[in-house]
């Protein structure tokens, strides 16, 4: 450690004081560790017009603080996000392993008033790019890692931000791709690839658009599909409008997914990945939108991403893929909707084709329609689950023939094509398209759709979502509704 710079920012007193009116403020630390950091930024066209901070604890944070108010003052809001824990380290002259801490509330504090900035209305830089700029949605895993390489192969200006979506203590963090732990893996990661970071907090509109749609869709009898949802409600068109006042021409994103066009411009279609395909889960994503993304993997295998990866050395190069919904990682689902929804253990009745009690179950959110495990009574075949009375807490069972069906009927459905023109439906995220038509035309919302299905299909779950195809391009999407 350099004593003399140390002291001197031990001893700069020069920006510290309240926030000035207007300011975004992020502070680090607290009561856990006795050391607390705060930065209160003034931003004005992408740049940092005043500092302000104070800081608790050791001489270690106090002067960490400082450094970071001096190193940001008058600079670009970009230059700001390009600082993290080494940069802060660096500029006191190399703190011992015991104070680095230090230098990470400092860098945390400074990220935290960034996100703030970031959650607002605020122009953070100007279209002054000599290359094209994009915004990289950065999950901390290896798709969105990968991406990012592959603008920056490119030749465009990258920058990365990472959503802020859920904090539960119950959430495994570290599988999670929205969780604080994953804010912080991605920072690592962006800033040592040279790209600045941001954080956006979504995490309020998260838990009242999707976590509670979730709950109350269970509650209700429903299986509802969040992802769907997040991605066209909330992530995307959040991020999108960051991307624009970054001064970014794109949101680039790890999905696998492809863009086609037709007379009337962009539409989703599946990657050429079928196995990592993720074009359903993005169905909602408005035709408009899909002007300003980019998806770099399009044309890439999962193998073909993690042997990008590993040969530019990122740690994520073999990171496990999360198989959960990201507030569900790490805790079953029935817990879950105990906590946050309050559905608890309930006996209700099992009941046959026609309404006779068969044996007892203990809550039907436990049950999908379509699912065969967990029903616990003898027959001469077995026995799925054919629908659910959320209100009754009732769950009809019967044999696999009685759940086929050739027809399914949509409520809240949106076209983006004229209905006419669709020629096949994806019922659930894996399953393949099956032939449909539909007995309604024209573009747009619908309060209801019939769809007729050209084959039989085994396991249609009300709350699912069905996308609407004209050949590979998906041209609509509704919530099924039995």
């Amino acid at each position: 450690m350099d004593r003399e710079i140390f002291e001197a920012y031990l001893h700069d007193r020069s920006r510290i004081g309240a926030a000035a009116a207007g300011a975004f403020t992020g502070a680090a630390g607290g009561a856990a560790c006795g050391d607390l950091s705060r930065i209160s930024l003034v931003l004005g066209d992408g740049r940092v017009e005043s500092v302000s901070f104070d800081a608790e604890g050791c001489g270690a944070t106090r002067a960490a603080t400082a450094a970071v108010a001096e190193m940001v003052d008058g600079g670009t809001v970009l230059a700001a996000a390009r600082i993290g824990t080494d940069e802060v380290d660096d500029a006191l002259g190399g703190l011992t392993p015991a104070k680095r801490h230090a230098a990470q509330l400092a860098a945390d504090a400074l990220h935290r008033a960034l996100a703030q900035a970031a959650a607002s209305s605020e122009i953070l830089a100007p279209e002054d790019s000599p290359g094209e700029r994009v915004l990289v949605a950065m999950s901390g895993g290896v798709d969105s890692a990968v991406a990012a390489l592959l603008e920056r192969e490119r030749g465009a200006d990258v920058l990365g931000v990472t959503l802020k979506l859920w904090a539960d203590p119950q959430t495994d963090g570290a599988k999670a791709c929205c969780s604080p732990e994953a804010v912080l893996g991605a920072r690592s990661l962006c800033l040592s690839l040279g790209i600045p970071h941001l954080t956006l907090d979504l995490e309020e509109e998260f838990r009242r658009r999707v976590v509670n749609e979730f709950v109350s869709g269970y509650a209700a009898g429903s299986t509802p599909n969040p992802c769907i949802a997040c991605n066209g409600e909330v992530r995307i068109a959040a991020m999108v409008d960051l991307a624009g006042r970054l001064g970014a021409s794109h949101l680039v994103t790890g999905h696998y997914a492809r863009i086609v066009e037709d007379d009337s411009g962009p539409l989703l279609a599946a990657a050429s990945d079928e196995n990592k395909d993720q074009s359903y889960m993005l169905a909602a994503l408005p035709p408009a939108m899909l002007e300003r993304l980019r998806f770099p993997l399009t044309e890439l295998t999962k193998p073909e991403v993690r042997e990008i990866a590993a040969r530019h050395e990122l740690a994520v190069a073999k990171k496990p893929e999360s198989q959960d919904l990201c507030f569900l990682s790490g805790q079953g689902k029935a817990d879950f909707l105990r906590r946050h929804g309050g559905l608890r253990e309930r006996e209700g009745d099992l009941l046959d084709g026609s309404g006779r009690a068969i044996g007892r179950h203990r809550g039907h959110h436990n049950f999908t329609v379509g699912q065969r495990r967990g029903i616990r009574v003898s027959a001469e075949e077995p026995l799925y689950v054919l629908a659910k009375d959320g209100v009754a807490n009732t769950v009809t069972v019967g044999p696999r023939s009685e759940l086929i069906a050739r027809a399914v009927r949509l409520r809240n459905a949106t076209l983006h094509r004229d209905g006419n023109e669709v020629d096949a439906v994806r019922l659930r995220y894996r399953s393949h398209p099956v032939p449909a038509m539909l007995t309604a035309t024209g573009t747009g919302h619908h309060a209801e759709l019939q769809v007729r299905l050209g084959e039989d299909f085994a396991g249609i779950s009300p709350g699912q979502t069905a996308v609407l195809l004209r050949g590979e391009a998906i041209v609509g999407y509704g919530t099924i509704a039995g």
